[in-house]
């Protein structure tokens, strides 16, 4: 059956005024043909897919939209105290299957499709996942947005419309090649473009002292450069409720697209100069900030969308509440990490500057409306800008932001008399490294409460880089552990473990509240439920290999054990160390072909940042390592290594249900959370990890004997750091250790070439500071650990049940509610179904 235009299609049962919000069958057939017709301009015999998808979109979105326009009105009549989530990235993924189960249509849309002749499979590959961020911080923020709508907290995602989003990567002859990932290409129908709301944003130029009506000094800035914001909207809804919030993402424009005047006199670029200059800041996620001109575009993208927000802020007050001096009790604005710090200096700007307010009305004001999460205990990771930068892009900014320092650390001198070290290291300007403003420690004075993203975490924050911040306001610090959205990672990625779920405890309930999935506890020795676990698993199995094998051309065997390490490559997650343990596997079988083993899939996924050498070089010699081992047919029975190429959102859909075994091994006290080691587990992979992040926290919910740990703890790391940490001598003392490292380093895995891997090797021998070789023995032994409960089905069935089961606390509904209760103070709005 194909389907037919509105004028030959058959006649829907629901009212007319219903075809665009109903929710049967029928509804979803007619709203659908409708869509391909009048919003596509297409009939069924010559749409392609993506004409299919769009359809399909827009026809979900309808019901969105009338759920998001009660929800506006419900929240601007009640006056509702809602959350402004400013952050640089939302790594959403793809939209339409999210949507479907929020709405609770997944499986009658998919019915409707059916009767339709429609692939239903094709329209969701069809989909281009929005590249609005790079990793963990923004997958973060999407399970946020969609786990604030659930829990019915009225909120606004702020952030940035990049045209084109994190790259796409290649690997070509194993390394990683960069590619433009332009998202937008064939538009996003999520979004609605609001050309109304935009807002003017100022670069460099001076400022000039001035006196207002009343006499007062006031400061008036007087810019070089001024853009504009557009905002383009998205509705983000709840599952399960009728409430839906907004994510507001802002676009670089020109005033003036044209000049014609300029044209007119023959110059015609410079006629379209200032679009091009201004349209520049939205273009790209996280432009190369080596060079210096990447420094100054990134430094304009967090002013540009910091400034949008808290303009629109201030309008959306004024609309609903009125005078400003109350805007505190209306907004909380939470800082995902510093990228948008420089909000606090915006809204005093904009007080003070703008609203005429004094100084110690607007500090107060700013003071109580601004919260902050950290998310790195990484020196390297803390942001922070030269001066001269700064005060040449925004020069009123840095004059407030000394007003702020000045007063702040008059306050810490009074505290701490005579501690001029305390003073130096608690300033807001870094005077040791070429005079830098420290916007970790802007986030840290401006907000009312401060945040870790685990225990452990938490703690070190306290104890490390915001020791002094810690002793001069103990009370202002606080912790909640990260969490992830069941929605997208359980039912949405992995169907058939949902409907096992679902049909073993006899309710979904579990989906909107994962603390249910406790039912499945005294199912966990249940043969039966055990067999049908195991056929899940190998059925995502099945379907990843088959995934692999087309795009990467290495088999993998579905029964072999899987073990995964996916995240962003980095130095401090050592995937090296993974690498080292599969050349040490490698190495038993060559030297002994009869040895005892049990078969595995060594697979990685990741991106490394382009200016990243030695990640990039990691990522290199994973694919070398495989290369030699997929092509030896004395061990690839055993053995197998695959790349994942582009790992995101949409990828991770098809790994996480597919591990039995989850690689969580960065250095103790270097992880802040993960949210990875939260995505792997609920869906059913047992963790081999490190007393890091929450694998604490994962390690005391599923219970110790279901979890493998090894190695250091955070506190021996200081430890061994502090005495002199030799890895030199490490190397040497350990036979099997040193011939992994020499094999790297005679060249069998770079065609002879004994220099291509040298920055790695010598760095791991020489200083090594995440400390690789230092786990190496724990590491290797934990895994033959690992080995023995996978060959034995039944228990690894069992701890793998028992891992789903004790994840409730990992949503990232209960965090939400945590941060609503405990920092926010905000209430739920419940609206009338």
């Amino acid at each position: 059956m194909s389907t037919r235009s509105p004028a030959t299609a058959a006649p829907s049962n629901d009212p007319p005024e219903q075809t665009r919000t109903g929710m049967s069958k029928a509804a979803l057939k007619q709203a659908y043909i409708d869509n391909l017709f009048y919003i596509q301009g297409r009939f069924r015999d010559v749409a392609s897919t993506y004409d299919l998808y769009m359809a399909a979109a827009f026809t979900a979105r309808d019901r969105m939209l009338e759920r998001w326009v009660e929800s506006a009105q419900v929240y601007k009549t009640s006056h509702a105290r809602t959350l402004c989530y400013l952050s640089a990235e939302y790594l959403l993924g793809p939209q339409l299957t999210q949507n479907l189960v929020n709405l609770g249509i997944a499986k009658v849309a998919r019915a409707a499709a059916e009767e339709l002749s429609v692939d239903f499979n094709a329209i969701l590959e069809e989909e281009v996942e929005p590249g609005l961020g790079s990793g963990g911080l923004g997958r973060l923020a999407a399970c946020y947005l969609d786990s604030l709508a659930t829990q019915r907290i009225p909120a606004i995602g702020y952030g940035i419309r990049y045209e084109f989003g994190i790259f796409d990567q290649v690997i070509q002859d194993g390394w990683q090649v960069e590619r433009s990932d332009n998202w937008l290409r064939n538009g996003n129908p999520w979004e609605l473009p609001r050309p109304k709301i935009s807002f003017a944003v100022r670069y460099g130029g001076h400022t000039e002292q001035t006196r207002d009506q009343e006499g007062r000094s006031r400061v008036r800035w007087v810019p070089e450069m001024v853009i504009k914001g557009v905002a383009y909207d998205t509705p983000i809804l709840g599952y399960g409720v009728r409430n839906a919030n907004l994510l507001r993402l802002w676009k670089s424009e020109a005033p003036e697209s044209f000049d014609f005047q300029t044209f007119n006199v023959g110059d015609y670029y410079g006629a379209v100069h200032a679009k091009i200059e201004a349209e520049t800041i939205s273009k790209v996620l996280y432009p190369n900030d080596e060079p210096e001109a990447g420094k100054e575009l990134r430094l304009k993208q967090q002013y540009f969308f910091v400034s949008c927000s808290m303009q629109d802020m201030i309008r959306l007050h004024r609309n609903t509440v009125g005078p400003l001096e109350t805007i505190h009790q209306k907004f909380v604005v939470q800082l995902n990490d510093t990228h948008p710090a420089l909000a606090i200096a915006e809204l005093m700007r904009l007080l003070v500057d703008e609203q005429a307010m004094t100084w110690e009305q607007a500090w107060s004001i700013t003071r109580q409306t601004f919260c902050y999460t950290n998310h790195t205990l990484l020196p390297e990771a803390l942001e922070t800008w030269s001066l001269a930068l700064f005060e040449r892009l925004l020069p009123r900014h840095l004059e407030i932001i000394y007003a702020i320092n000045q007063e702040f650390l008059d306050q810490v001198r009074v505290r701490f008399l005579g501690d001029e070290a305390r003073i130096a290291r608690m300033s807001l300007i870094d005077e040791t490294h070429g005079r830098r403003i420290r916007m970790a420690h802007l986030a840290v004075v401006g907000s009312r409460a401060v945040n870790g993203v685990a225990a452990l975490h938490s703690k070190l924050i306290k104890t490390t880089i915001f020791k002094d911040f810690h002793e001069l306001a103990p009370e202002r610090f606080h912790t909640v552990t990260n969490g992830v959205t069941p929605r997208r990672f359980m039912v949405v990625s992995n169907p058939r473990l949902a409907r096992l779920i679902t049909a073993t405890c006899g309710h979904d309930r579990w989906i909107g509240d994962l603390e249910y999935l406790r039912d499945l506890e005294t199912h966990a020795d249940d043969p039966v439920l055990q067999a049908r676990w195991r056929q899940v698993k190998i059925a995502a199995k099945r379907d990843l290999a088959c995934w692999l094998d087309h795009h990467t051309g290495v088999p993998i065997d579905p029964e072999a054990m899987f073990d995964i390490q996916a995240k962003r490559l980095h130095e401090y997650k050592r995937q090296h160390l993974k690498v080292l343990h599969i050349i040490r596997l490698y190495q038993r079988l060559k030297q002994d072909p009869s040895v005892s083993m049990v078969p595995r899939a060594f697979i990685f996924g990741g991106k490394a940042a382009p200016g990243y050498v030695m990640a990039k070089l990691m990522i290199k010699l994973i694919n070398a390592v495989g290369e030699v081992i997929n092509r030896d047919p004395q061990v690839n029975g055993y053995l197998r290594v695959a790349f994942m190429p582009n790992f995101n959102v949409k990828n991770g859909q098809r790994l996480y249900p597919a591990a039995d075994l989850s690689e969580q091994i960065s250095l103790a006290g270097k992880e802040a959370s993960g949210t990875g080691n939260m995505k792997f587990s609920m869906n059913g992979a047992l963790t081999i990890g490190t007393d890091d992040g929450a694998n604490i926290e994962i390690r005391e919910a599923v219970g110790a004997e279901n979890f493998f740990l090894f190695g250091m703890t955070a506190e021996e790391v200081q430890r061994k750091q502090a005495e002199g940490y030799r890895p030199w001598a490490l190397y040497q003392g350990d036979a099997e250790l040193k011939s992994d490292i020499d094999l790297i380093s005679s060249g069998l895995f770079s065609h002879g070439d004994p220099h291509l891997f040298r920055p790695l090797t010598d760095h791991l021998i020489h200083a090594d500071p995440f400390m690789v070789l230092a786990d190496y023995r724990a590491y290797l032994e934990c895994q033959e650990r690992v080995t023995e409960a996978y060959a034995q089905p039944r228990r690894w069935d069992r701890m793998s049940i028992l891992n789903v089961a004790r994840m409730g606390r990992f949503s990232s509904d209960r965090a939400i509610r945590e941060y609503a209760e405990r920092i926010w103070q905000i209430e739920p709005v419940v609206l009338d179904s």
